[in-house]
């Protein structure tokens, strides 16, 4: 049909203009975002553009679920507005018959929204969680930057160095190194120091320098001079991570576990899903033209609604990882609810039904005035 065909035209230019402006805005504060994180060291700054990509992947669901609500719900105002809609139920049609080429259009997005979510977004997390776990797994050579106080893998050394780049990448100068274990506090500093490797393990080798050395509960301080020094330093672990998220955790591997933490991530992503759905009966309910409000209204609703929805669906999460709701009532209240809100709504659009209060029409009789004979 033509006019399914030019509505599917221009909902496929509406969600493609608005996909390219939220990713656009997604990207940016990712960005942002990733960039203070690896300032402060939870990532890799050479990692930067990979987690954010791996970022906005995940994110992919909640914007291509915000872009078809948009797209369907500025469309089909637009066309309320320009009295396309007056053809369309002239011809005795109702906005119950826009159901059909509405989800032809939808179809291919919700399949790919729906195995983001089940598929790609816990591969994007567990990577993410993998970088950031390697990342602090570091060994103290890496975690050296010239010119900065560096902190070891367990928390009980401090190093600082600067870079004399005209020795080569593993000489430095003006060695410090701060060390508590146990009872014991040691400060270490040397003019320079070099790496070498001593029985397969490898040492720092300081150079004209000297040691202090305080135990806890002890006013007596030990300082000791030195020409050559050796202090050994960790090397990278490359142990498996021992902690993993359920947000990186596969579908398959929730529901072999059912767990609540495991149920609440499903819940998670099968609201994704289901949202999806829901966004594009309510737009199709939502839309029309009020000449008394200004046009962007029905995009500040879409906005609303989908703020709402969206904090509903990590409201539901926290409420069923502790507990306090079971998974199967709030899928079914939440998303049910929502979907029989709309189609209610829709429905009464569809057949022009009109809400009046008890009472109403008698007072309506009363305010008549009187037919004169």
């Amino acid at each position: 049909m033509l006019f399914h065909s030019s509505l599917r035209k221009e909902l496929a230019r509406s969600f493609g203009a608005t996909l390219v402006v939220l990713i656009t805005v997604v990207m940016t504060m990712t960005l942002i975002r990733t960039l203070g994180e690896a300032g402060r060291g939870v990532f890799n700054p050479s990692d930067v553009m990979i987690i954010m990509g791996y970022t906005v992947l995940s994110q992919m669901p909640i914007i291509l679920s915000l872009c078809l609500f948009i797209a369907v719900l500025s469309v089909l105002t637009r066309m309320f507005r320009d009295s396309e809609m007056v053809i369309w139920f002239g011809s005795g049609r109702g906005l119950m018959s826009l159901m059909n080429p509405l989800f032809r259009f939808a179809w291919p997005i919700l399949i790919v929204i729906t195995a983001l979510a089940f598929l790609i977004l816990p591969w994007a997390l567990a990577r993410i969680e993998d970088m950031r776990d390697r990342f602090d797994k570091r060994g103290d050579i890496a975690r050296i930057e010239p010119g900065q106080f560096q902190e070891s893998a367990n928390g009980d050394r401090v190093f600082f160095i600067e870079k004399d780049a005209s020795s080569g990448q593993k000489t430095g100068s003006n060695v410090f190194i701060a060390t508590h274990k146990d009872d014991k506090e040691t400060i270490t500093s040397a003019r320079s120091g070099h790496l070498d490797t001593i029985n397969g393990e490898k040492f720092l080798v300081l150079e004209n320098g000297q040691r202090l050395e305080k135990i806890a509960g002890k006013t007596d301080l030990t300082v000791a001079a030195f020409t050559t020094y050796g202090a050994q330093v960790d090397a990278d672990d490359h142990s498996a991570r021992v902690f993993v998220p359920s947000g990186a955790k596969t579908t398959v591997e929730l529901l072999a576990e059912p767990t609540k933490a495991h149920l609440a991530e499903l819940s998670w992503r099968a609201g994704l899903a289901l949202a999806a759905i829901n966004f594009v009966v309510m737009g199709l309910a939502a839309a029309g033209v009020n000449p008394r409000v200004g046009r962007t209204a029905n995009l500040g609703f879409a906005f609303g609604a989908f703020v709402v929805y969206f904090n509903l669906l990590i409201l539901g999460k926290s409420w069923i990882e502790t507990g306090q709701v079971h998974f199967g009532v709030y899928l079914l209240v939440l998303h049910g609810g929502a979907l029989a809100l709309a189609l209610l709504w829709l429905t009464k659009r569809n057949n022009n039904w009109v809400l009046r209060l008890p009472g109403s029409q008698a007072r309506r009789d009363q305010c008549r005035p009187e037919a004169t004979p």
